[in-house]
């Protein structure tokens, strides 16, 4: 396995190797054919979009991937319940973090932002999200022929 675009460790910039989930993870059978980059030397990973070569974010040493965890934990809920949709849950979390929703990706967070992450689900579990952005835009939208009539 090898892929075209060389990604670089975090930690000491040197090139991750692309593995499959076997030699990361013998126990779960699942992760087997999945693909991951890794850097053994210090013990950080990350694993692939489906079908692909391309990183989910940053390679994430143990204490990042447990601060990723935590993050995810904290977020994904937000969405997963139906409350809102994933991507306004990710616009407001953009809007808690000061960043602009397209920097808004768990995967690339450092330690202190994943820590943010879990402080502004606080806030943002505190607001009335369906009044905001229905799961299911299409039954809110009404073309202009019904507006009119």
């Amino acid at each position: 396995m090898s892929g075209d675009t060389p990604v670089a460790c975090d930690y000491c910039k040197k090139p991750a190797r692309l593995v499959n989930g076997r030699k990361l993870y013998p126990h779960r059978q699942d992760l087997f054919d999945k693909k991951f980059y890794q850097c053994e030397p210090c013990d950080a990973h990350v694993g692939c979009h489906p079908g692909t070569e391309k990183p989910l974010g940053r390679l994430a040493n143990p204490g990042l991937r447990q601060a990723k965890i935590r993050a995810h934990g904290a977020f994904d809920p937000i969405w997963r319940s139906g409350r809102t949709s994933r991507g306004h849950a990710y616009k407001l979390l953009a809007e808690q973090l000061g960043i602009i929703q397209e920097d808004c990706h768990i995967g690339m967070f450092d330690v202190d932002m994943c820590n943010r992450v879990v402080e502004a689900v606080n806030v943002i579990n505190s607001m009335p999200l369906n009044a905001h952005a229905p799961r299911n835009r299409s039954k809110h939208k009404r073309s202009r022929k019904q507006k009119h009539q």
